[in-house]
């Protein structure tokens, strides 16, 4: 078994690179005003916290994140949540805008993004970099696959997950050898390989690398020279690299923090579908995500607002919630809530109803109001007597509708103001 010390000096000579500037356009209008690394999750979270709390939890504690799709609200959330370390001994989460360091571009690609910022991290002097994606819902002890890395003495290692052979359309599919060398990679096929035991299944990257330090600067800075390379990390960086370097898979379920339950949670909410889906499963009796679990805590900003309220208590309304999440700063005024996620600063208004939905944090829900299976973003005001969820053709009239059935609801397709920074 690998020490506790051995992997405690692997993580402390690591510097982590969080790729946190994408817009998630399949997430529609959420992310109209702000990336998607800074959608808020969960009733308190944002998407980034969890990726940076997975680096907090392994013990690395230098971290840059790499910003440029309108990113006010990602710098303030970070600046507000993420400050409490010691720059005195070299610990830091940094941001890093995209700032034009080497040429007139902005970042045009993942590993373009890494190499825009190679001063700062060679000045870091790490012996390895930890590239990770910014908009994915995980608990992972980095560490593992820190020693996985160097075990193996690879030049880079890709975390993997299986996942359904219809999903994976959308991944990096990944062929390893008995010893988890990679020998095949393709980006984003249109006929995936499935897994040898399992045809209903793929082996698949989720966007986390480790690297030696000095080789990552090597390709980085070739492929920076290819007129013709995409600069990216899936179609260009690791494909040139199986058959010369040793590039090695690690299996999630080696180092996934629940494991000894088999719980190998792993979202990508980049849809409004599945940002509904990971929302809801919080409110089940033991999510397969645990957020309660202080060895393996999800830090972020905490907001200083009075508890959750419910008031009135008589056959007419009742102020009441049942198989929901409830955040700080609600009000509940004899409104009826049922499986649901309501983010802080809420006030449901008397006589309506909610179920099987999220709200966002600062909206107001007026009276006589009936939600079903709809996501209510920042900053909204529902008006009185308004029925959503109910009638799939109206509602694609007035808001986006998506494929499972889930509506999306924003100010501004209700007419609302349209100056929002969130």
């Amino acid at each position: 078994m690998t020490s506790s010390r051995f992997i405690s000096n692997l993580t402390k000579n690591t510097v982590a690179l969080i790729l946190a500037g994408g817009r998630g356009e399949r997430l529609k209008d959420l992310t109209e005003f702000c990336s998607k690394p800074a959608v808020p999750f969960c009733g308190k979270f944002r998407i980034i916290d969890f990726p940076l709390s997975n680096c907090i939890n392994s013990g690395i504690r230098r971290i840059g994140v790499a910003t440029q799709y309108k990113s006010h609200s990602l710098i303030q959330h970070i600046q507000r949540g993420w400050g409490f370390l010691r720059g005195e001994f070299n610990e830091f989460v940094e941001i890093w805008p995209a700032q034009k360091r080497v040429a007139d571009d902005w970042y045009k690609g993942t590993a373009d993004a890494v190499y825009q910022n190679l001063d700062i991290i060679r000045n870091i002097g790490a012996e390895y970099v930890l590239i990770l994606a910014g908009d994915h819902i995980y608990k992972m002890d980095y560490g593992q696959m820190l020693a996985c890395h160097v075990k193996n003495k690879a030049d880079m290692t890709v975390a993997c997950i299986n996942v359904p052979i219809e999903d994976a359309k959308g991944f990096g599919v990944i062929g390893v050898d008995e010893s988890d060398r990679v020998i095949d990679f393709k980006e984003k096929p249109k006929d995936p390989n499935p897994l040898p035991d399992n045809p209903n299944q793929a082996f698949a990257s989720m966007g986390i690398y480790v690297f030696n330090a000095a080789f990552l600067y090597e390709q980085l800075i070739r492929d920076a020279d290819d007129s013709k390379s995409e600069h990216d990390f899936g179609k260009n960086i690791i494909p040139q690299m199986i058959n010369k370097y040793r590039v090695f898979a690690h299996r999630f379920t080696d180092s996934c923090i629940d494991r000894d339950n088999q719980n190998y949670y792993w979202r990508d909410v980049g849809t409004i579908d599945a940002y509904w889906e990971a929302n809801l499963e919080m409110t089940k009796v033991i999510p397969e995500l645990n957020l309660y679990d202080a060895d393996w805590p999800i830090w972020t900003y905490q907001e200083q607002l009075p508890p959750a309220k419910f008031v009135f208590n008589n056959d007419q309304r009742r102020g009441m919630a049942t198989d929901s999440l409830i955040s700080g700063g609600c009000i509940i005024s004899g409104a009826s809530i049922t499986q649901s996620v309501i983010f802080s600063n809420v006030h449901v208004h008397s006589y309506s109803m909610i179920q099987d939905s999220v709200i966002m944090p600062n909206v107001e829900i007026s009276r006589h109001v009936k939600l079903n299976r709809v996501v209510v973003d920042t900053d909204t005001r529902i008006p009185e007597g308004v029925e959503i969820g109910f009638d799939v053709e109206l509602d694609r009239k007035r808001f986006y509708v998506s494929e499972k059935g889930i509506t999306l609801v924003t100010a501004e397709m209700l007419g609302q103001s349209k100056n929002r920074i969130r």
